[in-house]
Parts: structure tokens; sequence; C-alpha cells
């Protein structure tokens, strides 16, 4: 075997954990970052619009379906460096049809 051959899959994993440096370091798009409690009284599962959110907390990370819907993701503060999750899903029509929390790990 060659020492290019050799050489291969280490270049292969070095080029993909300086990446993932690389996005570690990008700043979260505006809204990611909001206090649950905001969350929890400005969504109402089946009144709140996809743009009602962008008003209120601005764009963020976001899953777009085949079939249409939306999941968008919000982190919630916990101290000591921790987040919890608020996951917003949304209609095809728009509208925000269920929310989820989910608690930040334990240190």
């Amino acid at each position: 075997m060659t020492a290019s051959l050799r050489l291969a899959p280490l270049l292969a994993s070095l080029s993909v954990a300086l990446l993932l440096l690389g996005c570690a370091g990008t700043p979260a798009p505006p809204g990611t970052q909001v206090a649950q409690e905001r969350l929890q009284q400005a969504i109402v599962p089946g009144t709140t619009t996809k743009a009602q959110l962008l008003a209120a907390f601005g764009p963020t990370k976001n899953v777009v379906f085949d079939s249409g819907f939306e999941t968008w993701l919000y982190q919630t503060p916990a101290g000591g460096g921790r987040f919890g999750e608020f996951v917003v899903l949304i209609h095809p029509s728009g509208i925000v049809t269920k929310t989820r929390t989910r608690a930040p790990a334990l240190p």
C-alpha cells in the first residue's frame, strides 16, 4: 500500500473535523435563543402564523419536509451554558400546529 493511500482516510477525517469546527464558530441565526416563557406566551397552536413567528422572534433553524410541514427550533437558555429546546411544527397553510419542549441536559 502506498503512503498516499494510507493517508487518504486520515485526510478525510481531518477535513470533516475542520468543517465541523467551522460550523461551531458560526453564530446562531437571530431568534434562535429565546426565553421559554416568552415562546409559550406568544405561540398558540391553531392560531399563531409563520409570519407572526418571524415578526416576533426572527428567523431560526428550520427543516422543511416534502409534505410542506416545517419545524422551527428555538433554544431556551437554562443557565450554565445549557439550553432546552422549543420546537414548533408549522402546517403547510402557515399555521402553528403544535409545539414541543425538551428540558436541558443535566450538567
